[in-house]
């Protein structure tokens, strides 16, 4: 969530901004009318609630007196419903004007470049040669097909489409992977390894700016009363640990890494990437998240993107970095690399990876905050996540560029003592 400050202060400035790089539009007429109704409301309802005290306490000295209270009890009665009402009206005002806040997206940061969709992301590097092959190559689909390694036909018996059963050695890769992922991250990296619930209540949600916007992307479950979501990536409790906390400074940057299960209903997404696994309702993934000061945010942005960048390097996938522009961000985010790696049957880049930089804006609505020791109060971390990677895209990505002649599939060197021994799937 942005400043408050800046829809009080300046809603004409930020409607601009927003216009500008994100193509938003603040109704700045209907929120300077909800604010000037906010505030004549609230200094009417300030002026009863003195009135009520002073008059409150005039009671008791008269009561302390021996005096008749009737009088005071007849005035204050008189304008009791007048404040009840002023009360509700003040709050309902406020959460009409929370409403819209929680609808605008994060302000893109000075260096991300303008543009309206993926095809104006600026490449900032390419790494690895994308191999030549002397054969007709086969994508995931077909290389899985053997053996029923890969079953989309058992997974629509059993839960409907974009669900895909993996078996045998297929399977084994697809948990190597993500071994080789946490291992690596909270190895090398220094991530804390963390496990997580994969359902959530709506706070969590509405701290990492998933609700209310993109409820309709959610899984959610009711038992009784009680209603909470499937986690669509595992940033979402990763980050709200530090919801509602303080953290001293010697804690930062607070790394923490986690391998879950991952949930989304892809609505709108009806068309798009439907063979094979690319885009599933049910997935994996390996999620980094940082924790921070404003000073440690862009050089921990830089950090985790190159974590992800080594997963990639370390399987010898070819892969290119992008910086996303203004149009294709994500809601939340003021800075997103995307790291997509080569495809050889769609002889093109495919996004495996997005790490972005949130800067305040899930901290406001978390009041996820740290205490400066230079002053001593609390003030506002900054968030970041990333994937690191998604695991069923690695998994594919694997399955494509090792391929041999017949079919087999050459497993890498990183993940040999994942894999019992095995080096080739065949």
């Amino acid at each position: 969530m942005l400043d408050p400050a800046l829809l009080r202060q300046h809603p004409a400035d930020l409607a601009e901004r927003l216009r500008s790089s994100r193509g938003f539009e603040l109704d700045v007429s209907g929120l300077e009318s909800l604010e000037a109704d906010r505030k004549r409301i609230q200094v009417r309802t300030q002026e009863l609630q003195s009135l009520r005290n002073s008059r409150s306490k005039a009671i008791g000295q008269a009561k302390a007196k021996g005096e008749d209270v009737s009088a005071i009890m007849a005035e204050v009665a008189a304008f009791a419903d007048e404040l009840k009402a002023s009360e509700v009206a003040l709050d309902e005002l406020r959460e009409k004007i929370e409403a819209i806040a929680l609808g605008i997206p994060n302000l893109p940061a000075a260096d991300v470049p303008a543009g309206a969709d993926e095809s104006e992301n600026v490449e900032q590097k390419r790494w690895g040669t994308p191999r030549s092959f002397d054969f007709a190559v086969l994508d995931h689909v077909e290389l899985g097909a053997r053996h029923h390694w890969l079953d989309a036909e058992t997974a629509a018996k059993l839960s409907g489409a974009r669900f895909t059963v993996l078996r045998g050695p297929i399977a084994r890769l697809h948990r190597a992977l993500a071994q080789f992922m946490l291992d690596l991250h909270a190895g090398e990296h220094g991530y804390e390894e963390t496990n997580v619930p994969l359902l959530v209540n709506a706070d969590s949600l509405r701290g990492t700016s998933q609700l209310p916007k993109f409820e309709d992307d959610l899984f959610k479950t009711a038992v009784g009363e009680s209603t909470r979501y499937l986690i669509p990536t595992s940033e979402v409790p990763l980050t709200n640990i530090v919801r509602d906390d303080i953290l001293d400074a010697e804690r930062l940057p607070l790394r923490m890494t986690a391998h879950s299960l991952c949930f989304r209903a892809e609505a709108g997404s009806g068309g798009r990437d439907v063979r094979g696994m690319i885009r599933q309702h049910q997935f994996e993934k390996v999620e980094l998240v940082t924790a921070c000061t404003p000073e440690q945010s862009e050089d921990e942005h830089q950090r985790m993107t190159r974590c992800a960048e080594v997963v990639l390097e370390k399987l010898g996938l070819p892969y290119r970095k992008v910086l996303l522009c203004t149009g294709d961000m994500g809601f939340a985010a003021v800075k997103t690399y995307d790291l997509e790696v080569w495809l050889p049957s769609q002889a093109t880049y495919r996004e495996i990876s997005s790490c972005s930089n949130c800067g305040d804006f899930q901290a406001r609505r978390m009041q996820a905050r740290w205490r400066n020791p230079d002053t001593g109060k609390p003030e506002l971390l900054h968030t970041l996540n990333g994937s690191g990677v998604a695991v069923g895209r690695a998994m594919i990505a694997v399955m494509e560029n090792y391929q041999n002649a017949d079919g087999s599939i050459t497993v890498p060197d990183a993940l040999k003592p994942y894999m019992g021994g095995l080096d080739t799937i065949a």
